[in-house]
């Protein structure tokens, strides 16, 4: 009996292989769908940290999945259906082997960046003048390399990803128009929420039919930065930290606490009090995301749950 799901050991039908990413647990069934469970694990720095956060898996799943369905008049996606709240079902696909990251601020990597005197990222030059969560005059895309489980992604400029053959210059040319297009409409949902969508990233694959589509999470605060609209520009004059809705407070926790996933650090240990401060921070990004209530499914038994509605649903399609 567990109130958090960290691994997951499934045996579904047609079940082929599992992928295990940082946070997720992709099944292959019978090389046509994928059934991908989103745990309660907690990544930062590239590195998982050892303790899962109630309702998380949950919480990333259904903001997700949500937002395809905001999107998929501009951009197809993955997804078929979402048969328990951990579980999002839909198409094989061959992923990229890139991240597009876009950002429309100063923020994050890029703040760093800029803080170094470094003037370029990912091949793209930032202005002069800026401070930290400055807005940019147009948003900058900086892919990132997809990388293995336990490595860390490295950011790559666009002439090195078709100078390699990573991705092909027909597809790159759409990977950069739908994260433009995406990042549009998550921009415009977000203000609507009272938001600013300050950066995020996309993974996109190609199914069985050669089809470029939408794949794993989007406008998550595991893969995207939200900051307050209300007093932004008032902090940014009084050169005020910005109050956001992120991952970033974790990242912000471990850096104080001597960790930033380099090699010989510790990570901190994860006190019950601040495991539920951070589960209870994960469920108020989502309402202010989404502009709803989260509604906190049973976690009794997790494992159980999850099963039994995969396997039902998988057999409802048969």
């Amino acid at each position: 009996m567990s109130n958090t799901i960290t691994t997951t050991n499934f045996n579904f039908p047609n079940q082929k292989s599992v992928y295990r990413g940082k946070v997720r647990e992709v099944y292959n069934i019978n090389d046509e769908l994928l059934v991908m469970v989103a745990t309660d694990r907690l990544s930062a720095f590239d590195v998982v940290l050892p303790k899962g956060i109630p309702y998380k898996g949950q919480i990333l799943n259904q903001i997700a999945t949500k937002f395809m369905e905001l999107t998929e008049d501009i951009v197809p996606n993955w997804l078929i259906a979402t048969p328990d709240p951990n579980v999002a079902v839909g198409h094989l696909c061959e992923p990229f082997k890139v991240e597009m990251v876009i950002r429309g601020y100063v923020s994050g990597h890029a703040a760093r960046e800029y803080a170094a005197g470094r003037r370029q990222i990912c091949g793209v030059t930032m202005p002069e003048g800026l401070k930290e969560n400055d807005k940019f005059p147009e948003p900058i895309i900086t892919p990132t390399t997809k990388a293995d489980n336990g490595s860390h992604d490295e950011d790559i400029s666009r002439e090195d990803i078709l100078s390699k053959g990573i991705v092909s210059e027909e597809d790159y040319i759409v990977l950069e128009k739908y994260t433009r297009d995406l990042f549009q409409r998550g921009t415009e949902i977000a203000a609507s929420r009272g938001l600013i969508l300050v950066d995020t990233k996309y993974e996109f694959g190609k199914t069985k039919d050669g089809v470029i589509v939408l794949i794993d999470e989007i406008h998550t605060p595991d893969s995207s930065r939200y900051f307050y609209a209300d007093g932004y520009q008032e902090r940014q004059n009084n050169n005020e930290e910005q109050k956001q809705l992120s991952k970033e407070f974790v990242r912000r926790w471990l850096i104080e606490n001597g960790f930033q996933g380099q090699e010989g650090q510790q990570i901190p240990d994860m006190t019950t009090a601040y495991i539920e401060s951070v589960s209870e921070r994960y469920i108020e990004l989502y309402e202010n995301i989404l502009g709803e209530k989260f509604e906190k499914a049973d976690i009794t038994n997790i494992d159980e749950r999850i099963n039994k509605n995969v396997v039902d649903y998988l057999a409802s399609r048969e």
